[in-house]
Formats: C-alpha cells, sequence, structure tokens
C-alpha cells in the first residue's frame, strides 16, 4: 500500500529543504515529495505529520550491540529497538564482539541477525584478527561479504607497519577505515583525561598525546595510500586542529563527535562516576568548545553515539575496574536538539547533515535524503516534547547513561524504515 506522510515540517539539507511537505512513499521508496496531491487517489494510508518535523533517518555510525558473545549486555535486536526509539533508522556495529567480526562466517552471521533487527543493520569487518593488531583479518573477502568500512574499534592498531598495509588494502577496496585513536603505550591502564581532576582522585591520568599522536600518524597513512580514513570519537581540540589542516590538504578524512565529548568535561567524573567513564576521556572545557566549533563548522563531519552498553554490576566497580563507555542511542537526539539546537549552538540543517546526510555519503549507506527514489528512511520529531531522561524506560538492556535525570526537549516520536512505521510514540 502507498503511504502519504502529510504535514510535517521536512528538512532535508540534501535538497536544500525547510518547508511543509507531503511525502509520498511507494514500494518503499520515496515517490513524490511536495505540496498538494498530483496523483490518482487510489489506496493510499495517509499518516498525519501536522506539527511535527521530518527528517531523513537518522544514521549512527558507531554502535556496540555486543553480539555474539555479550549478549547480557546487548543483543543485535535490543539494540536495534533502542535505536529506533532514539529515532535512528539505521546503524553500523563495530566488530569488537566474541568472536570478533573477523571473518566472512562471523560476518554473515552477524548481518543474518541484523536482518531481524527493527533498525537497518550494518557492520564492520575487523582491521586483524582477533583485534590482536599483528595479522590482517580477510578485507577484501568481507568486503565482497558486505562489510561497508573497517575498525579494530576499542583498540588501536600499534604497530605501524600492519597499519600501513591496511590503508593500502582498504584503498584498494574504496572503503573506509574507522580508527579509534590512542597510543597503548601512552594510555596504559589509564582511566581519565590528565589533569586537575584525576590528581584529586589520584588516578593516573591520560594525555591528550596518546589520542592526537595516533589521529596524525593516521592521516599520514590515508594521505601516502589514497584511503579514506575516518577518526571515531574525537575529544581533543588540538585533534581537531589536525583533522581541519588534513582536510584543507587535500586528505581523504573524515571525523566523528560523540554528545557526551561536546556536552560533558572531566569534571563531571566527580558527580557521574564509572558512567563518566569512557575511551577516549572526558577531556576540558576549552575541548568541548573546540569540538562543538569544528562541528558547526565542517571540520567533524558526524554525530555518532559510540553505543557502549554494560551491565549494572560492571558498572558497579571501581573507576580502575569499570569498563568504558555509556549507552547513547535513546538519548543522542534529544541531547543535541536541547544543548546544542535549542540553544543556538547549531543549527538544524546542520545537526541533520551531520546525523543522516554525511553518514550515508561516506559509508556508501542507503537513505541520507528524501528526494524521489530515494530509500524511505525517516525520523519524525517533536520539536516541542519535554522529557526526563529515566533509564529504567530505555529499551536497551543496558541502563549506563551518565544523563539520567536531566530535562531535554525535543525528542524522536516515529522511525520510518522502507516507508514502514517501526517505532511511534505518537498519539
Amino acid at each position: 500500500m502507498r503511504k502519504l506522510f502529510r504535514g510535517a515540517q521536512v528538512i532535508d539539507p540534501s535538497q536544500n529543504l525547510d518547508s511543509q511537505m507531503d511525502i509520498l512513499v511507494e514500494d518503499g521508496y520515496v515517490g513524490w515529495i511536495g505540496k498538494g496531491k498530483p496523483f490518482h487517489e487510489g489506496d493510499v494510508q495517509e499518516v498525519d505529520l501536522h506539527g511535527l518535523t521530518l527528517f531523513p533517518g537518522l544514521i549512527d555510525v558507531h554502535v556496540h550491540f555486543r553480539e555474539p558473545g555479550q549478549e547480557h549486555k546487548e543483543t543485535i535486536y535490543t539494540g536495534g529497538l533502542a535505536a529506533v526509539s532514539g529515532g535512528f533508522s539505521q546503524v553500523i556495529a563495530m566488530a569488537n564482539t566474541s568472536p570478533t567480526v573477523d571473518s566472512v562466517d562471523v560476518l554473515s552471521s552477524v548481518m543474518k541477525k541484523g536482518k531481524a533487527s527493527p533498525v537497518r543493520f550494518n557492520s564492520v569487518g575487523a582491521v586483524t584478527l582477533g583485534l590482536k593488531g599483528r595479522e590482517l583479518a580477510p578485507m577484501e573477502a568481507m568486503a565482497a561479504s558486505g562489510a561497508v568500512a573497517f575498525s579494530d574499534d576499542g583498540l588501536t592498531v600499534a604497530d605501524p607497519s600492519v597499519m600501513m598495509k591496511a590503508f593500502e588494502k582498504a584503498a584498494s577496496l574504496g572503503l573506509p577505515i574507522s580508527v579509534h585513536c590512542e597510543d597503548p603505550l601512552l594510555w596504559g591502564d589509564r582511566t581519565i583525561n590528565r589533569g586537575a581532576i584525576s590528581e584529586r582522585l589520584s588516578l593516573q591520568g591520560v594525555d591528550a598525546t596518546a589520542e592526537e599522536a595516533i589521529i596524525q600518524r593516521d592521516i599520514l597513512f590515508a594521505a601516502k595510500t589514497g584511503a579514506n580514513v575516518h577518526v571515531q570519537h574525537v575529544s581533543t581540540a588540538l585533534g581537531v586542529d589536525i583533522i581541519r589542516k588534513a582536510k584543507a590538504d587535500g586528505i581523504k578524512v573524515s571525523a566523528e563527535v560523540t554528545p557526551h565529548h561536546l556536552l560533558l568535561t572531566d569534571d563531571d567524573v566527580l558527580t557521574k562516576g564509572t558512567n563518566g567513564k569512557m575511551s577516549p576521556p572526558l577531556r576540558t572545557k576549552k575541548d568541548t568548545l573546540a569540538l562543538q566549533e569544528a562541528l558547526t563548522d565542517g571540520t567533524i563531519d558526524v554525530i555518532a553515539t559510540d553505543h557502549a552498553p554494560h551491565s549494572d554490576d560492571e558498572k558497579a566497580k571501581s573507576m580502575m575496574e569499570a569498563p568504558n563507555g555509556i549507552v547513547g542511542l535513546e538519548t543522542c537526539l534529544s541531547l543535541i536538539l536541547s544543548e546544542l539546537v535549542g540553544k543556538g549552538k547549531l543549527g538544524l540543517s546542520r545537526m541533520v547533515q551531520a546525523m543522516s546526510c554525511t553518514p550515508a555519503a561516506l559509508f556508501g549507506l542507503p537513505g541520507g535524503s528524501l528526494r524521489p527514489g530515494s530509500v524511505a528512511d525517516m525520523t519524525a520529531v517533536d520539536m516541542e516534547s519535554s522529557w526526563v531522561v529515566d533509564p529504567a524506560h530505555f529499551l536497551s538492556k543496558a541502563k549506563n547513561t551518565p544523563f539520567a535525570g536531566m530535562s531535554l526537549k525535543g525528542r524522536g516520536v516515529m522511525t520510518v524504515i522502507s516507508g514502514e512505521i517501526v517505532f511511534t510514540s505518537k498519539k
């Protein structure tokens, strides 16, 4: 059946659109977008979106769904529920599962499970076997089996000779490498950013240089090989400067930033405890301001969650023992709307570009546009909806968020994939 989504304020940077419009969906694709009804009525189901704002479906290029191997934290299905309830129509899952997504067999298994997930599911393939950083995974075979990129996220490939070979292979395949930039020799067993807070807590902090050195290294490798490098969860002001210069030099580099690195600092560790522990760590106010500016001016291309679910018991451990990471799929959109867009720090169209259009373009994904002929993935938002973050209501298995109790304004109320409404809280 054809569907007519009526009356929403459509924001689509791919068409430079910001106007109240109707969208006709036929066979899972956008058939027409405009005003009025220049088609025969026929068999059309109408969906009233008056009072709502509609974007191309949001895309998160960095999630951890923990399956296979750690299903007590999350599964591909429950992660998909969290995604669509947060307004995301599509995700890219990382490879640091158990077993690692470092073979065609494991990749095929997760992709098969992804077909039953509520969200449009994609996966990277690992750069190295077992994420051990010593021997390249079968990148060509995984690319042929559907991997949309390569990443050892969670770890850095420390050996430069191995990483150079990975960039050479990625360049030949035309796929990006998403890089986790933290020099393991400089990181060690450190937990939070090195500075006044780490000293106050008597913790051995990690210097920002650990991140910046690998950003610079991997950009040099990308320049040498012609590969596309995607810098994950950039967190420092100098890291931004390195990326900005590389772009000016014509190097194929893109970058993402998380809501927590945009909005929180290492001061928040004092009140958030282990829910303020992540990799890379929360930095200083100077860094968050630099990240916000870089997102606004396009130096940082993408907003990604780095959705990293852990059990309550794991996060209840000491700062040294607790795992890194927080969940983000169910708070990301509202955080950006409330704290950046709503406060005049980021334009709404720029947000949609960073959360839909650009992710689709960088990783060769469907979606990112509502042009006729595009896949009908859409996110409807109530810009006036006020709510308080309560992890007890999360659809993710995990509840580890530093934003519990925070009052936010703006929320996804409908997620559409291939023209089908997969989530709605619209009354």
